[in-house]
């Protein structure tokens, strides 16, 4: 029997890089845009490239987790791959994934690995962030944290890193995109951190260690203004949210 796969992507106000994400998955079976009730043309773009649109209300959330499960039971396929916005799928990873499928084992999801962009350039001090994106549809659960890992009924796999045809392509954000996300995804990285004690020392040293690992131990100071900036942005997401874990467990402000 035949096996199709559905791409599923969450959107929420997502035009930037929409129409260049669907025009490199408009060759897979299904394309399953779930979004969270967008005020831009993300819509428009998706009827464009004939989409299969559900919504997911927004509420109150910020994230796009809690959508995940809706999104993935919404495609028709046994087989799905989990894309964000702004990330682009290789001709060649598709192939792979059509053959794997063909004679995929006892294997029920694979770790894709992902090019990062920064200024730019895609920096080997973030290579491969492998992302558990490849799943199979039935037995998948996707808990409703930030940056949470699908549970997967079944083995997981892995995508060989050597292949860098295979990886999706994570598009560069602006220091402006960066730092606007910053407070939403800080918070609730924040709500996964309470019952974790944060001291004076733990402020000081956990992000100073972040931008050490990231510009010396990865090589990141090869890569001149590049890796410079990525290694400062991770400093400032682990800075930003060991203080607010902190003024939270002391009270502080309120």
């Amino acid at each position: 029997m035949q096996q199709n796969i559905s791409i599923v992507i969450n959107t929420y106000n997502a035009e930037q890089y929409l129409a260049r994400v669907l025009e490199t998955v408009k060759d897979f079976d299904e394309i399953v845009v779930c979004d969270m009730e967008s005020t831009d043309n993300t819509l428009k773009i998706a009827e464009q490239y004939g989409c299969k649109i559900v919504v997911f209300p927004k509420r109150n959330y910020n994230i796009c987790e809690p959508a995940r499960n809706f999104a993935i039971q919404s495609a028709s396929s046994d087989w799905v791959l989990v894309v964000d916005a702004d990330e682009l799928i290789t001709p060649e990873l598709r192939t792979y994934l059509y053959d794997f499928i063909k004679d995929p084992g006892d294997v029920r999801g694979l770790f894709v690995p992902r090019k990062n962009f920064t200024m730019g350039k895609n920096l080997p001090s973030s290579y491969p962030d492998y992302q558990l994106r490849f799943l199979a549809r039935e037995g998948t659960e996707w808990p409703e944290k930030i940056h949470s890992v699908p549970i997967i009924n079944g083995k997981v796999g892995y995508i060989d890193k050597k292949h860098k045809e295979l990886a999706m392509v994570h598009l560069d954000d602006s220091t402006k995109a960066t730092l606007r996300r910053l407070d939403t995804y800080t918070d609730n990285e924040m709500a996964r951190r309470l019952g974790k004690r944060v001291t004076y020392a733990s402020i000081v040293f956990a992000p100073t260690f972040r931008f050490f690992k990231f510009f010396v131990l990865k090589g990141g100071f090869r890569y001149g203004v590049a890796g410079f900036v990525q290694a400062a942005r991770q400093a400032i997401y682990k800075f930003t949210t060991l203080c607010k874990v902190y003024e939270a467990q002391h009270n502080v402000g309120k």
